[in-house]
């Protein structure tokens, strides 16, 4: 992208879609997913947000937006939603040492409302097309987060009947790593600890750090220290990112202080 971008500059050529770009508009839709996430949520650096990764994304999504070449554009209009149903909380995701605070404990009224009004627009030009799409279930999960008056009353069940439609386009690990989030608030959290089990016994989840965090927080919320003690300890073992270590070494001294 970077290259790209030096060379545009450098030939001062403008922005034009070719013939086929249609055909592989999943592949570049995917690609600035991949960016955006890498922006949310950094791998190679100790950055809580890296805006420019994620405005980059957003604004190569408009592009395609307000570009007439691209006919269909239900799965562009809830990718841009998506992204900013997520920007419309970066304000809100850390504190004055710039350490992560998670969604149950954000104080909602440090979200964008401006953002989340212009992209429930996005999300409804999406759903005119009638086309059900990866992006278009993970705009509206966001989407019921955003519009939800607190972590206690969003619609867990809307949520969760989300996740299963999601599995039936896109069965990953990390898919119902998510959903068993949902899951432990409608069914219980000894319900979602059995799912992760047998997720843990079918697939190499267990590699990722937030497998173990999620066990965690399950075993911690059924007040099993010994359990969550261990879990904490795993997820900390496999994170290399010190902003999530800070986070799971906090937690863990939560469960068993020093």
């Amino acid at each position: 992208m970077v290259r790209g971008r030096k060379q545009l500059r450098t030939n001062n050529v403008g922005f034009e879609l070719s013939k086929n770009f249609s055909e592989n508009l999943p592949i570049v839709l995917k690609t600035i997913f991949l960016l955006f996430n890498e922006g949310y949520s950094p791998t190679q650096k100790n950055e809580l947000i890296r805006y420019d990764l994620c405005l980059e994304a957003i604004r190569m999504t408009e592009i395609l937006v307000k570009n007439d070449k691209i006919e269909k554009k239900a799965d562009c209009y809830s990718l841009l939603a998506l992204m900013y149903f997520n920007a419309s909380r970066f304000d809100s995701r850390m504190n004055a040492t710039n350490s992560i605070i998670e969604m149950d404990k954000q104080d909602r009224k440090n979200w964008n409302q401006e953002l989340i009004h212009k992209e429930i627009h996005n999300l409804n030009q999406a759903i005119t097309e009638k086309q059900v799409s990866i992006y278009l279930i993970l705009a509206t999960i966001s989407a019921n987060h955003c519009i939800a008056p607190s972590f206690e009353k969003t619609d867990w069940e809307e949520i969760l009947s989300l996740y299963d439609n999601l599995i039936e386009l896109d069965d990953t690990p990390i898919i119902r790593l998510n959903r068993s989030v949902a899951l432990s608030k409608v069914k219980g959290n000894r319900n979602a600890i059995l799912e992760l089990e047998k997720l843990g016994n079918r697939t190499t989840i267990d590699r990722n750090h937030l497998f173990h965090s999620t066990f965690a927080e399950l075993y911690r919320l059924e007040n099993d220290t010994e359990k969550a003690k261990n879990s904490y300890k795993k997820a900390i073992s496999l994170t290399k990112n010190e902003r999530d270590v800070n986070l799971l070494q906090k937690k863990l001294i939560e469960v068993v202080p020093i």
